[in-house]
């Protein structure tokens, strides 16, 4: 209801600004943001909301590579939501502008351990690409009323003939790939051989043969969830925080002996976008603003890239949530680091196999 009315405000503000605009006179275009669904959330971006009077325009997409090919192909966008590993294959194929870290607001408040990433943020020559927006977890998640603690105490368990048709995974090569990383033992993919890989990719193929649902999106993997349609899944820190809230006994189980994958995902300025450069870094500013902090972390259960954002949040909401100690936290886990995009190439190529059975 608040996102109709929302709307309904944006379209009645648009409305008297046509009027009162002379004839012929030109207006810049909408902002346009190419996103995950769900991110259109106006609690990400009020103070965006505020200034403008309207929402931005939203377009989705399921996974990166898809966003990848969409924009290849000409799709115009003016600012894009993709993660750490994407970013080096993003900017070596020419769609993203610079950006100006002088009309970012929040910049220097990122959060150390993701400001420190190399290759993330800036290029080695120094030019900055990537605004980190969201981090969190990939994590064992599964239904308490139908597994044991002591069933999933590995992430070998997604391979056990015992899980048959009762496992979901991301339609993700890069959740999947972290799965099968963490599986043979390697925490940084970023060093994956030629052996390595094939062992990685084994053991995809043994959870294919278990995999009820390759999920593309929160709703998809909650609704499978919530209908014990799957009991033991690989995802993202929101399934497990939005289906506990709405009484469904699902947990996180995040002391695997293997650990777990930590990704940081922010925005990209794309080339080409048309809407006023102002405009964007507005956007940019409103989804880095610390007063959306404890929002992301209570709501999605995901932390926030502000570092004084999250050093502000109730002690008690970031303990519920697992962040107490965030050097603690990340201390067992596969960042999701930007890899060579030759390396990326041959995990999508061979995942289709994987998912097709081959």
């Amino acid at each position: 209801m608040a996102s109709r009315i929302i709307r309904h405000m944006a379209g009645a503000a648009l409305a008297a600004f046509l009027a009162s605009t002379t004839a012929g006179a030109s207006l810049a275009a909408n902002l346009t943001v190419f996103d995950w669904s769900g991110y259109e959330d106006p609690a990400f971006h009020p103070a965006y909301t505020t200034k403008h009077g309207t929402e931005p325009d939203f377009s989705f997409f399921a996974d990166e590579e898809e966003a990848f090919q969409k924009l290849r192909s000409g799709f115009k966008a003016d600012i894009a939501h993709p993660c750490s590993q994407s970013i080096a294959k993003w900017r070596e194929a020419g769609l993203l502008e610079p950006l100006d870290t002088s009309k970012l607001t929040y910049w220097n408040d990122t959060m150390p351990g993701i400001a420190s990433m190399k290759g993330l943020m800036k290029s080695d020559d120094g030019t900055a690409w990537f605004l980190p927006f969201e981090w969190g977890n990939t994590v064992l998640t599964y239904r308490t009323d139908t597994v044991k603690p002591e069933e999933i105490t590995s992430l070998k368990a997604f391979a056990d003939p015992k899980f048959k048709d009762r496992v979901s995974i991301g339609d993700n090569v890069d959740d999947a790939y972290a799965l099968a990383s963490l599986a043979i033992g390697l925490k940084d993919w970023t060093q994956m051989n030629g052996e390595q890989f094939k062992q990685a990719s084994d053991f995809l193929r043994e959870v294919h043969k278990n995999v009820r649902l390759y999920w593309t999106d929160n709703t998809d993997l909650s609704q499978a969830m919530a209908s014990g349609e799957v009991d033991l899944a690989w995802a993202w820190n929101e399934t497990a925080t939005t289906l506990a809230a709405d009484g469904t006994p699902v947990a996180m189980k995040k002391d695997t002996k293997e650990g777990l994958s930590t990704w940081v995902c922010g925005y990209v300025r794309l080339k080409g976008g048309e809407a006023d450069e102002a405009e964007q870094y507005d956007f940019l500013n409103s989804i880095s603003d610390p007063a959306i902090t404890s929002y992301m972390v209570e709501t999605w259960g995901y932390g926030h890239a502000n570092g004084k954002g999250m050093a502000a949040v109730d002690p008690k909401l970031l303990a519920d949530k697992g962040y107490a100690d965030v050097d603690k936290f990340v201390d067992n886990t596969l960042f999701q680091s930007p890899m060579p995009t030759e390396l990326r190439q041959k995990m999508i190529a061979e995942f289709e196999k994987i998912k097709a059975g081959y």
